[in-house]
């Protein structure tokens, strides 16, 4: 049974774990994950030892789990050493059973592609790598604030093609000063480049990063709404023409090669989330738990130090919260939103008015025989004001 196969068969029992590695070697100003530009100063025999530590407190929450995903995500996890890496996928097959076919990910950027580094991630278990390319024009990049040039990222996608039969690239558009042509001309270099699969980003200035700052003093300017629009449209056409079917907003693959890691995310799954910043959402005892840990890194090893974990949340969701969650997480799918998981999940179901006037105004539509809701192609542009809909029409099965 390939990885394909077995997700086509989701269930609630998959399990998913997600590791947060939060160094980078300088911090992208659109940049608002728990990242610190202070990779130098660690020491990452430290850092593994509290992993360790935290892989065991969680063992303990959650019970034995079959492992479907491991996503190693950050910050910058490609400037993990690979000794570093080989002891935590190891302490991780020792607490839990890690399938034989789990997708297992670790994300790289170009500009520390080290062609014996990568062999030596594969060869001790990752079979799947994330490339945070964002751009292929030089001036863009710089205006990101990546480290690489366009030349190192074509060169990085080669030497990963030779590693890695699966792996992904990461780009942003509707970048300042991006015209559509000049998206056309750059997403159809990158599908020529023969990946698999494609996640690409519209630019969203978040609150608290330098981008934000630049943009309430006058010194950035985003694209229009309509725009930025016409750009995702295009996006959505180039990449089904070239064969990789949007599956998620973002998110573009062939068929079959879906990041499996993040379909969990969307199906609302269960994953432990392991270092600074990490969340998760477990069973335990029975119930659905939402947890976080400490974001900085050295609040997060003393606490672990001190504690055996670095939690700082640890909440049983309501019914409510894991309804929303549901609402939230299948809408950006093509999957769509199960009304049954719904409903056995929640207890609640969206108000039968509500979801007739979206299905009328062609934003929504069903599927499976009136099982699943999904949103059309016009809805997607609205995506959030539709998830707001549902969410404040539930009412009790």
């Amino acid at each position: 049974m390939n990885v394909s196969q077995k997700f086509e068969q989701f269930n609630d029992s998959n399990f998913g774990i997600y590791v947060h590695w939060p160094f980078c070697e300088s911090k992208c100003p659109y940049c608002d994950f728990n990242s610190f530009a202070n990779y130098g100063s660690i020491d990452q025999a430290d850092i593994l030892a509290g992993y360790i530590q935290e892989i065991l407190h969680l063992r303990s929450l959650t019970g034995p789990k079959s492992v479907s995903s491991i996503f190693i995500g950050g910050g910058t996890p490609s400037l993990m050493l690979p000794p570093v890496l080989d002891s935590l996928l190891r302490a991780i097959q020792q607490s839990w059973h890690v399938e034989s076919w789990a997708e297992i990910t670790l994300e790289a950027n170009p500009s520390n592609v080290e062609l014996g580094r990568f062999k030596a991630y594969r060869s001790v278990g990752i079979n799947r790598l994330s490339l945070g390319v964002q751009a292929l024009r030089d001036f863009d990049l710089q205006a990101l604030g990546r480290l690489h040039t366009a030349r190192q990222a074509l060169v990085c996608i080669d030497i990963t093609a030779k590693i890695f039969p699966n792996f992904s690239l990461d780009l942003i558009y509707a970048r300042p000063n991006q015209t559509l042509d000049d998206w056309r001309c750059e997403l159809s270099q990158v599908l020529s480049l023969g990946g698999q699969h494609l996640s690409l980003y519209q630019l969203i200035i978040q609150e608290g990063t330098l981008f934000a700052n630049k943009r309430l003093a006058g010194e950035l300017h985003i694209l229009e709404p309509e725009l930025a629009n016409d750009m995702y449209a295009l996006t959505q056409q180039m990449t089904t023409n070239a064969g990789l079917k949007g599956y998620e907003i973002s998110n573009h693959a062939v068929p079959g090669l879906e990041s499996q890691h993040n379909l969990l995310y969307w199906r609302c799954g269960e994953y432990a989330g392991i270092g600074p910043g990490a969340h998760g959402r477990i069973i335990s005892n029975g119930y659905r738990i939402a947890i976080l840990n400490e974001y900085l890194p050295e609040k997060w090893l003393a606490k672990i130090n001190e504690s055996g974990n670095a939690l700082i949340e640890f909440a049983k969701l309501s019914k409510e919260e894991q309804a929303d969650e549901l609402i939230i997480m299948g809408l950006r799918t093509v999957e769509g939103l199960n009304l049954e998981r719904l409903a056995r999940i929640a207890s609640l179901i969206p108000m039968q008015k509500k979801v007739t006037e979206l299905v009328e105004q062609d934003f929504l539509e069903y599927a499976q025989d009136f099982k699943v809701l999904r949103v059309k192609e016009q809805g997607r542009f609205i995506v959030n004001k539709l998830i707001l809909e549902l969410a404040s029409s539930l009412e009790p099965v």
